[in-house]
């Protein structure tokens, strides 16, 4: 399992629509599965899913994105899970890494249009 955080500024409205096309245009095989939006009075939270054929691991990975609003901030968090070949461990780790790639890719892209916020 790889994971990979990010505190990021500018619009949540924009964000989230920026980073999922940017995961599933990076990949013939990427899809996005269930999601999942959910309203506080501190501000929003988004989950979102993503599953693709990774070529190599010969094998399907998931990643899971959560954006979490607060102020000016969005905090994105990206967990890749599955992958393996083992039974009992871990092993070939290759495709997590590199479906996790496409979420830290697409935030430097959004840092360089709209900024870098300090990072806690």
């Amino acid at each position: 399992m790889s994971v990979y955080t990010r505190s990021l500024k500018g619009p949540y409205d924009e964000l989230l629509p920026f980073l999922t096309a940017s995961i599933v245009g990076r990949s013939i095989s990427a899809s996005e599965e269930p999601s999942a939006d959910v309203s506080t009075a501190a501000g929003r939270v988004a989950v979102r899913a993503f599953e693709r054929y990774s070529w190599a691991g010969s094998n399907r990975v998931g990643m899971t994105l959560t954006a979490v609003e607060d102020g000016d901030a969005v905090h994105v968090v990206g967990i890749t899970v599955g992958g393996s070949q083992a039974v009992f461990m871990k092993i070939n780790t290759f495709g997590e890494e590199a479906f996790l790639e496409t979420l830290a890719s697409a935030c430097a892209a959004w840092e360089s249009k709209h900024g870098v916020l300090p990072q806690r």
